[in-house]
């Protein structure tokens, strides 16, 4: 079954991903707390802090997102950096 984009909002995000925002970048919230749904805003992260988090995951795991892969802004969700981290394995 094809996973819909809300769907995709709602499902637990990588751990990966949580651990660069509680590590690299110093968010101050638990695992659980994090959804697709979450936005950078939202976690007081701005452009620089959206930058960090991709050298980091190109670092840190060894993925290579290209540009155009990754559109980031405040208003950019955490299902939508998961999605483009997941295509960049």
């Amino acid at each position: 079954m094809r996973q819909t984009a809300e769907d995709a909002a709602e499902s637990a995000l990588p751990e990966e991903l949580v651990a660069l925002l509680t590590g690299h970048l110093n968010v101050q919230a638990e695992a659980g707390e994090l959804s697709g749904r979450t936005t950078f805003e939202s976690l007081g992260l701005d452009s620089l802090s959206m930058m960090e988090l991709v050298v980091a995951a190109e670092e840190e795991y060894g993925i290579v997102l290209p540009e155009d892969a990754l559109d980031l802004r405040p208003s950019s969700t955490l299902g939508e950096v998961a999605r483009a981290f997941e295509h960049a394995r």
